[in-house]
C-alpha cells in the first residue's frame, strides 16, 4: 500500500533577544526576561496561520563561560512553559554556542549563517521557502536570506552596524512585533488562499 508524502510544514523562526524578549545580554535567568509587547498576540496569529514557531539564537556566552548548557535548557524549558500557558507550542529552539566568527572560525552555526535552519527543517520536516524569520538585527535578515526564508526585520534600534550586503535587505521592515506579525499574517493569506 503506498500512503501519499506527508506535506512539509511552514514555520516562522523567531531571533531571541531583542526581538522575542528585551535584550538583557547574556541572561539565563526567567525572572529578568520581559517579553516584548504584543509577542503572545502575535504568535497566536502565528499559531492560526499553521506556522510552526522556532527560536533561532546566537549563544555565545556557554563560550565565553558566562552560563552553562545546563542553565540555558533551564530557560529553554520556561519558554516552552510560557508558550503552553498562552496556548501555544515552541516547536524548537536552535542555538549557537560559538564565539564570533573573528574569534571562532571553526563554527558553522552563528547567524548569519543559515545552518541552524536546516538542522531545523531537518528535524521538524520545515518548508523553509514558505517560513519566514524575524529578527531585530541584519545577521538575522542573512540567516534567514540565505537559507530561503521570507524575512522580518523589527527596527527597534538593536541595529546599529547596518552593513549593506546581497542577503543583507529584509523583505519588510516593522517597527514592533505586532507589525511584523500582522505583515507575515496578511501576507501568508494572500499567498496561501
Amino acid at each position: 500500500m503506498s500512503y501519499p508524502e506527508k506535506s512539509r510544514q511552514k514555520a516562522v523562526f523567531l531571533d531571541k533577544d531583542g526581538t522575542l524578549i528585551k535584550d538583557v545580554p547574556y541572561n539565563v535567568d526567567p525572572k529578568l526576561v520581559l517579553f516584548e509587547p504584543g509577542v503572545f498576540d502575535g504568535l497566536r496569529k502565528f499559531r492560526d496561520h499553521g506556522f510552526k514557531i522556532i527560536i533561532i539564537s546566537n549563544q555565545p556566552g556557554i563560550s565565553l563561560g558566562y552560563f552553562t548548557k545546563k542553565e540555558l535548557a533551564e530557560l529553554i524549558c520556561y519558554f516552552e512553559k510560557r508558550f503552553n500557558e498562552n496556548g501555544m507550542l515552541l516547536a524548537g529552539f536552535y542555538y549557537c554556542p560559538h564565539l564570533p566568527e573573528t574569534s571562532d572560525k571553526s563554527c558553522k552555526c552563528r547567524k548569519p549563517k543559515p545552518e541552524l535552519f536546516y538542522t531545523a527543517a531537518r528535524d521538524l520536516d520545515i518548508d523553509l521557502n514558505a517560513s519566514w524569520i524575524i529578527g531585530d538585527i541584519l545577521n538575522d535578515v542573512e540567516a534567514g536570506n540565505r537559507a530561503g526564508c521570507r524575512t522580518v526585520l523589527i527596527d527597534n534600534g538593536n541595529e546599529t552596524e547596518w552593513v549593506n550586503g546581497i542577503h543583507r535587505t529584509p523583505d519588510f521592515t516593522a517597527k514592533n512585533f505586532s507589525e511584523a506579525a500582522n505583515f507575515i499574517t496578511s501576507q501568508t493569506i494572500l499567498s496561501y488562499a
